[in-house]
């Protein structure tokens, strides 16, 4: 499945913003996968901080090979050391267990999370061990397809900004200007700020300062 927006959402951003609007055209429809299932998606984030999207399919690949489908009640038997295993670290084994036993013995409302607001389950999933505010964003965008999130702390998508704005940094204050401009379709804008950040469209350029190269004496 793939995160569903049309021509509605778009309309609105090219009438908010002339800019957003020529990347919207130039794009084209952008095609990203979600996955609905929230407790594969927390495991599914958690497994893939910081490595690249090949090994955390292949771990999640293995785990899938050895239990079938992955359920709380499963991973909520094994141990650190058999998930480690797969190829994660002791940590992420640590969370993942905590977050299987949690949802197993009901201290953690899997269900509930579909009927909070974004500030509340921004701060229910970030009570979890492992999840941050930016993974539990992540969580919300491409797992329950809220359309109205939009990430201070993702650097790809402050990156999109100075690239189409022309920006040379993105404060707080900038960033919440857009928030507030992209509003309720700000999930749309963070799809084509990702994708102009990655490239592609061609002749935009990251207007953050160059780092002074350092030189041994």
């Amino acid at each position: 499945m793939y995160f569903a927006y049309g021509e509605k959402e778009t309309e609105y951003l090219r009438q908010k913003d002339k800019r957003l609007g020529e990347v919207i055209e130039k794009i084209g429809h952008i095609y990203r996968k979600t996955d609905t299932d929230l407790f594969s998606s927390v495991i599914h984030h958690i497994i893939g901080q910081q490595i690249s999207t090949k090994a955390q399919a292949t771990i999640w690949q293995r785990m899938q090979n050895t239990f079938g489908t992955v359920t709380a009640g499963k991973i909520a038997i094994t141990n650190e050391n058999e998930l480690q295993g797969f190829g994660m670290t002791f940590r992420k084994a640590e969370y993942i267990i905590d977050f299987s036993q949690k949802v197993q013995d009901g201290s953690f409302d899997l269900d509930g999370i579909r009927q909070k607001t974004n500030e509340e389950a921004i701060a229910a999933l970030s009570a979890l061990k492992g999840i941050g505010a930016w993974t539990a964003e992540m969580i919300l965008l491409f797992c329950l397809e809220r359309p109205d999130v939009f990430s201070f702390d993702d650097l790809a998508i402050q990156r999109g900004l100075r690239m189409v704005y022309h920006h040379r940094k993105i404060d707080r204050k900038l960033f919440e200007k857009y928030r507030r401009r992209f509003s309720p379709y700000c999930s749309v804008a963070s799809l084509y700020l990702w994708a102009v950040a990655g490239g592609a469209v061609e002749n935009m350029r990251d207007y953050a300062p160059k780092r002074k190269r350092v030189t041994a004496h």
